[in-house]
């Protein structure tokens, strides 16, 4: 990546912009602020901090998964969108990013990522003619692309055409399933998309992928047979592509998939294809383990407890009212906190008697509801005693809904602040 335009993001002046900054840092810099390792007691609610331990642990986690499965790893960075997180994760050895929109590439591309995998296939005449020039101004650029439809490579073809293209974008054929998203339905209609790539002269067949999470829900016997199957009609397409002579242009075969739920069936499944015309790159594109969580993830995760991810996303609310017993109002709501897939979960409460000290754990309490800027904590009797002005800090579920409330989130070692990522949603 562009080490510049990373060091570039510590020149942002903290303002009113930025939610739980304190005022006491307004007109300071992002990089003044992090030499200083200020106390994250003595910022504003609500605040979405990052734990560094747990972001650490996480990022060699995942890396040694992929190491001791033969498999790479693009991470699917609309999680975070945060370059200074999506740099860590290729330090930690990822092979690309994985993009769902031509934004996310533009904002992939501004610091400096050499390798995308955009896993939607791309109709946008704009954003085609954009990659063209990106293609043409730097040669280190590679663009992976999903295609599904006959049409839609037509449309990528004629405008990279237009626009001169200097070389080929990439193409790996988007595999669905009936009744769930994007992606070809059957095998017959795979092999016409990709005879139609690889007739096309700024198209390159390299391979075929898809997504398996939006498949299942849990891991039951039932679901992890959906997963599965799912995954053997993909190592069946990428197989029957190759049989027919239709990856004869590609360096190498890509079969990706693999979101933060399953992708432990996907290595299993796919690494070991073998017998092929070129050698095969298996591609993960899971993006929420970089963070995790105390909700879906964590009920969903492959890898066991204690070896596993560590929750690495922290929600401090204040509380605002006591308005009758059992009842209590934090100062966070929709407009801070994910709620798609799973409430906050209360973990720690820090006394506003004892300001700065440190949390003790919270029983008895559970986030019932969010309005736009509330959340509603139901105390149970005996349990949580909550006064007005303590700091309650909860976990949170679906880290992707949570990054794109928060322009700016601290990264916190020992209840100091020890780095500031921002983010670009």
């Amino acid at each position: 990546m562009d080490r510049a335009a990373l060091a570039a993001l510590g020149d942002q002046r903290i303002d009113w912009r930025f939610k739980g900054f304190p005022s006491g840092w307004f007109g300071a810099t992002v990089a003044e602020v992090v030499a200083a390792r200020p106390p994250i007691a003595g910022f504003a609610t609500p605040l979405l901090v990052l734990d560094e331990p747990a972001l650490a642990h996480n990022l060699a986690t995942m890396a040694r998964f992929c190491t001791a499965h033969g498999v790479d790893l693009a991470p699917h960075a609309k999680t975070t969108m945060a370059p200074r997180l999506i740099a860590r994760q290729l330090d930690a050895g990822a092979w690309g990013v994985t993009a769902a929109t031509i934004a996310h590439v533009r904002a992939y591309r501004a610091f400096g990522v050499e390798t995308v995998l955009l896993a939607n296939q791309l109709v946008d005449p704009d954003g085609l003619g954009w990659v063209a020039r990106e293609l043409r101004r730097d040669p280190a650029f590679r663009l992976l692309c999903f295609a599904d439809s006959v049409d839609g490579v037509r449309i990528m073809q004629a405008a990279l055409d237009a626009a001169d293209a200097p070389r080929p974008v990439d193409v790996i054929i988007d595999l669905g399933r009936a009744g769930a998203r994007t992606g070809v339905r059957d095998p017959r209609e795979a092999e016409a998309v990709a005879r139609a790539v690889r007739s096309a002269g700024r198209l390159r067949l390299v391979g075929a992928g898809g997504f398996e999470g939006a498949l299942a829900r849990d891991r039951s016997p039932s679901d992890l047979s959906i997963i599965r199957g799912y995954v053997q009609s993909l190592r069946a397409l990428v197989e029957h592509l190759d049989g027919a002579g239709l990856l004869d242009e590609a360096d190498e075969i890509i079969a990706t998939a693999g979101g933060s739920a399953y992708f432990d069936e996907v290595a299993s499944g796919l690494r070991s294809i073998d017998g092929l015309s070129r050698p095969v790159r298996v591609v993960l594109r899971s993006g929420a383990y970089v963070t995790h969580d105390h909700g879906h993830y964590t009920r969903l995760t492959p890898l066991p407890e204690g070896d596993g991810f560590r929750p690495a996303l922290r929600l401090r609310g204040r509380v605002l009212s006591r308005p009758e017993p059992g009842l209590a109002l934090l100062d966070f709501g929709k407009r801070d906190a994910p709620m798609d897939l799973g409430l906050p979960v209360p973990l720690t409460v820090e006394r506003a008697a004892d300001a700065g000290g440190p949390g003790e754990p919270l029983a008895g309490a559970t986030v019932t509801a969010l309005a736009d800027q509330h959340a509603f904590v139901s105390l149970a009797d005996g349990e949580a005693r909550l006064a007005v002005g303590d700091v309650v800090t909860c976990g949170i579920s679906h880290p992707c809904t949570a990054f794109d409330k928060w322009q700016l989130i601290p990264v916190v070692e020992d209840g100091h602040v020890v780095d500031i990522v921002k983010t670009f949603f």
